[in-house]
């Protein structure tokens, strides 16, 4: 997006085609400049004094931030060289200069010089060299703010539809087991669970949180608010001594249980949960029979063979 201090300065060539055709071309830059605030030059506007055409525009082309080129079977003709010498030599030579800027720098030159269609003209009265229909074009079907629209987003970078501001993808988070630092505690952490890599379903996860010789187990994190989701996946480890167990996971935030998921090796649960404006948060896993959950004081179980692959805060 182009954010100007100052109104950009836009040149309009174009060629006497008929008297009707000069009026119109002056009613749209008048349109452009006061309506708008464009700072609109044409030559209508500077025959007050004798002057040196040549130069005039020589200044304007060079300085213009863009140039308008109006379409017209004249001014086609005069563009593209089959006209006569001496017929329209002030749009021969504009003309001339806009192709120079093209095969200068064509990228730039594109995006500066904007062919520009008004009522009653046709798309096939655009010189050529400005690729009528492989770049864009700007119809005027009436001279109002709303048909010159496209027209202005052009030149200010500001359109009607801007792209809005990108999501973060799941890559770009913060792992847990990579931010045990001062920006994320664990003021929780019980026993039988720690770091380490886990193999989950055939897929390695470099940053996992394992439950080896426990029932259960859980950890604990203070969010204050920071983010706003959490993803993991959650499984049997594939190197598990007993293949057949099952696993619960579970989700708790701020006290209340966010998401649950029942695993078994080979068949491991992708976690993805909301955690915007959480305080809070728990992760648990157990093997059944140590009760309904690892905050559940009662019930034994055998020892669980489970892990979180990557648990990722974004």
């Amino acid at each position: 997006m182009r954010y100007m201090t100052e109104a950009p300065l836009v040149f309009v060539t174009y060629s006497h085609d008929t008297p009707e055709h000069v009026r119109q071309v002056r009613t749209f830059a008048t349109f452009l400049r006061t309506r708008i605030g464009l700072d609109v030059r044409l030559d209508q506007w500077d025959d007050n004094i004798r002057m040196d055409w040549s130069l005039w525009a020589i200044e304007h082309l060079d300085k213009a931030d863009y140039i308008l080129a109006i379409a017209s079977p004249a001014y086609k003709r005069r563009a593209e060289g089959t006209a006569p010498p001496d017929e329209g030599r002030g749009a021969q030579f504009e003309a001339a200069r806009l192709r120079d800027m093209l095969t200068k720098n064509l990228r730039e030159a594109t995006e500066r010089i904007l062919p520009v269609v008004l009522p009653g003209r046709s798309i096939e009265e655009i010189p050529s060299f400005l690729n009528t229909y492989s770049t864009t074009r700007y119809s005027i079907d009436r001279i109002d703010e709303e048909s010159v629209a496209g027209l202005i987003a052009a030149i200010t970078g500001r359109g009607a539809h801007p792209m809005p501001e990108r999501g973060l993808w799941p890559g770009t988070g913060k792992r847990l087991l990579k931010s045990l630092t001062d920006e994320i505690s664990w003021p929780e952490q019980k026993p039988g669970i720690g770091r380490d890599v886990a193999d989950i379903g055939g897929t390695r996860y470099e940053h996992g949180l394992v439950l080896r010789g426990k029932a259960q187990g859980s950890v604990e994190l203070e969010l204050d608010g920071k983010y706003v989701r959490l993803t993991s996946v959650a499984g049997v480890l594939d190197d598990a001594a007993e293949p057949y167990q099952v696993g619960i996971f579970r989700v708790v935030v701020d006290g209340r249980p966010a998401a649950e998921a029942t695993v078994s090796r080979g068949k491991p649960a992708t976690i993805d949960v909301d955690l915007t404006g959480a305080e809070r948060l728990r992760l648990e896993m157990s093997r059944p029979g140590a009760g309904p959950s690892p905050s559940h004081s009662g019930g034994t179980g055998r020892a669980a063979e489970l892990a979180w692959g990557d648990p990722t805060l974004f």
